[in-house]
């Protein structure tokens, strides 16, 4: 169950909503396929968070989506995207992927590896404009730059070398060791989503675990530490 607390709620990460195939073993944190849940909508903006384990070899065929900005952020293992527009990439740990469907897009999905299984976070954001060109970016974050602080790894103005985003959000990636503190400030006039993606983490004196969620509400001083060692990402939406 979810807990509430003053300013944010914990959505626990049992209460997420859950498909399996033969190849995929897939987490909803929010509404996604046949899981519906009417208090898991989505927050603000965001509007997807899958946790997805992909059998070697295997993905998701040539598929299509419009008006959705879609991330793909990779845990472990290596993701063979192609699209419509071209693109033929790998994306592995560390980098971050966006392709904004825009008016209609085409894509395919597939672990790079026949040995080994995939770990990845999907993640959807509803775009400040619909009707946009669809688009494609990838860049990579080194474990350096998100070891013990938060980096920004996507905004709207594309700033610090993030990536671009059409929406009012900044992203942040980290990765902590035992005994590393971050501390970010939630401004009073937005909202924020903090989402476990490996390890155990602490927020302000709360334990959270790989596939927590919390929604953070409005002004709110966070401070995550971890004992054993995490990594996360932070949403600043507007």
């Amino acid at each position: 169950m979810s807990q509430n607390t003053i300013n944010y709620l914990v959505h626990d990460r049992n209460a997420r909503g859950r498909s399996q195939t033969g190849w995929l073993d897939s987490y909803h944190t929010f509404s996604f396929s046949s899981f519906y849940d009417p208090n898991r909508m989505g927050f603000r903006s965001l509007r997807v968070i899958n946790d997805d384990r992909i059998a070697p070899g295997a993905g998701f065929p040539t598929h299509g989506h419009r008006d959705m900005e879609i991330l793909t952020y990779v845990i472990s293992g290596a993701v063979e995207h192609k699209d419509s527009l071209g693109t033929g990439s790998v994306i592995r740990p560390g980098d971050v992927q966006i392709m904004s469907a825009g008016t209609g897009i085409q894509h395919s999905e597939f672990n790079h590896f026949d040995t080994e299984p995939l770990h990845l976070l999907q993640i959807w954001i509803l775009p400040d404009e619909q009707g946009l060109a669809p688009r494609y970016e990838q860049k990579a974050f080194s474990a350096e730059e998100k070891r013990g602080q938060l980096r920004l790894v996507a905004a709207k103005d594309g700033r610090d070398g993030a990536v671009t985003i059409h929406q009012d959000v900044d992203i942040y990636a980290s990765v902590l060791k035992a005994g590393d503190v971050v501390n970010y400030h939630v401004k009073g006039d937005r909202y924020a989503w903090l989402q476990i993606a490996q390890g155990v983490a602490t927020l302000n004196g709360e334990e959270l675990r790989a596939g927590d969620g919390v929604q953070i509400n409005g002004e709110e001083k966070l401070e995550i530490t971890s004992e054993i060692g995490t990594e996360l990402l932070l949403f600043d939406l507007g």
